[in-house]
């Protein structure tokens, strides 16, 4: 079983058994909204021995929380579960995701820059209307698209972001792209 060297933060003990089940690794848990002082600490700890990998729901709680790690930890690993793989009788977890699809998820976390990017490499909105990631009935093309580059979902100005805190490459991006109209061609 892989072992992965930095620690994961979840919200809950079924996600630890999820992430369990998947790598060898260790687990710090949020309990949701009840983010605690100790909790806090226990971060702040793995952050400066080990590194951290934030995997939360891929949902809005999960995306608060994620927020509020990220806030405190600029540069953090992140991993993303696209919402299909977390999903299981109406409920959105990672506690539901397959062992393969958690391993795919870690093994595509990214940290964040903090240093914005050459304005020539920057993605702009224009990209964005460009490729039809942004207006009407964009959300289902961010959702693919965020999937497939590993950096979860977000509206337009968010994935804006994503895309160039991520340090995605124009490269990565039209394979990314090309790939999702692919699969909406076999469909």
């Amino acid at each position: 079983m892989e072992k992965i060297q930095e620690i994961i933060v979840v919200e809950g003990r079924d996600d630890t058994a999820a992430i369990r089940r998947a790598v060898d690794a260790q687990t710090i848990e949020t309990h949701g909204f009840g983010m605690s002082e100790e909790m806090w600490r226990q971060i702040d700890k793995a952050v400066h021995t080990r590194g951290i990998i934030v995997l939360t729901d891929p949902d809005y709680p999960g995306e608060y929380i994620r927020r509020q790690i990220r806030t405190r930890y600029p540069g953090c690993k992140e991993a993303f579960l696209p919402k299909s793989e977390a999903l299981r009788d109406g409920d959105v977890g990672v506690e539901n995701a397959s062992p393969e699809a958690i391993r795919q998820a870690l093994a595509g976390a990214r940290a964040q820059s903090p240093a914005s990017r050459d304005d020539e490499e920057a993605f702009t909105t224009e990209d964005l209307a460009a490729e039809g990631l942004i207006g009407p009935g964009s959300r289902v093309r961010r959702e693919q698209l965020g999937e497939a580059l590993g950096i979860g979902y977000g509206n337009g100005k968010t994935f804006l972001a994503k895309l160039n805190g991520f340090g995605i490459t124009r490269k990565e991006y039209y394979e990314a792209i090309r790939s999702c109209s692919d699969q909406s061609d076999q469909e």
